[in-house]
């Protein structure tokens, strides 16, 4: 079966494309990468291969009284993915978008709640999401939980929310792209490999690994980081009604919650488990038997959404 695996369209969505991710991240995922691209090993985490089965991509929709909670947990991508060996659980904003769209048109739920443990992921599809759920809290309060980390392509999704709640060790920011390439052409010519590549259209070979990164590729590089930072940037300013030199002016810089609050980035500092129980008592009726049934369900939040 490893040998059956397309390694270059793994490894296409790492390298040569903007991720709004955390270099600790990126460099995670390419641990995983690494050895199979140079065969240093044939095998193939299972979990790289992808599923065909969408239970395993979707994630349940826990209802904690009146409210919705929904786990961002891992690394962020377009689509469906799961497990990878890197010890991070691949989550897709098709997934998430679908599970808060059922939240919406469900007639118990009264507010939604997201939480939030990601170094980030993907660009490509970030945006989309972030503006959905930007639009969605106009029908229902969306929160952001951060519990315990809200970073990069996390924090984009997080800024979108209607409120922004850190807990008092948790971390958020990481307001930036990053694009790494990878060239094997020394170690293809260490053991006597040499490809040939025949192309039409200037930059139909920008980054290639098997030779030594162009110029025009680099500018090519460029281009695209910027395109996808000014993203970044202008939405989170929109989102979080802050100045653009604001939102630049942290330089991809990670906060503590001290500090997040300081600059505007978040909206209040409070453990994860007491905003949950706050949100669900203020959404439930005031009945001792309900609100005891409410704080049972609370706690097991605490079980059931942390990694």
């Amino acid at each position: 079966m490893s040998a059956a695996v397309n390694y270059p369209h793994i490894a296409s969505m790492v390298f040569n494309t903007p991720l709004y991710a955390t270099p600790t991240l990126v460099q995670a995922v390419r641990s995983v990468l690494e050895p199979r691209l140079l065969g240093k090993t044939l095998e193939l985490p299972e979990t790289l291969l992808g599923s065909s089965s969408d239970e395993n991509a979707m994630r349940s929709v826990q209802v904690v009284g009146k409210v919705a909670v929904i786990s961002i947990h891992g690394v962020l991508v377009p689509r469906r993915g799961q497990i990878n060996q890197a010890c991070q659980e691949l989550l897709s904003y098709e997934a998430i978008r679908a599970q808060i769209n059922a939240a919406l048109n469900n007639e118990i739920v009264n507010e939604i709640v997201l939480d939030f443990h990601t170094g980030g992921g993907a660009a490509m599809g970030c945006k989309e999401l972030a503006d959905f759920i930007h639009a969605s809290k106009a029908l229902k309060p969306i929160t952001a939980i951060v519990n315990f980390a809200a970073y990069s392509a996390g924090y984009y999704l997080a800024s979108a929310c209607s409120k922004i709640v850190c807990s008092p060790t948790a971390g958020v920011g990481s307001i930036g792209v990053i694009i790494e390439t990878y060239e094997v052409s020394k170690w293809e010519e260490n053991i006597g490999i040499k490809y040939s590549t025949f192309f039409r259209g200037d930059h139909k070979n920008n980054g290639s690994p098997h030779e030594p990164i162009t110029d025009q590729a680099i500018a090519a590089i460029e281009s695209r980081l910027d395109v996808a930072y000014d993203t970044f940037v202008n939405s989170v300013a929109e989102y979080r009604s802050m100045d653009v030199s604001a939102v630049t002016a942290t330089q991809a810089r990670l906060y503590d919650s001290d500090e997040a609050l300081a600059a505007g980035l978040i909206d209040e500092i409070a453990p994860a488990q007491d905003a949950v129980n706050a949100i669900a008592m203020r959404n439930q009726a005031e009945t001792p038997k309900t609100n005891r049934r409410v704080m049972a369900q609370a706690r097991a939040f605490d079980t059931n959404c942390r990694i």
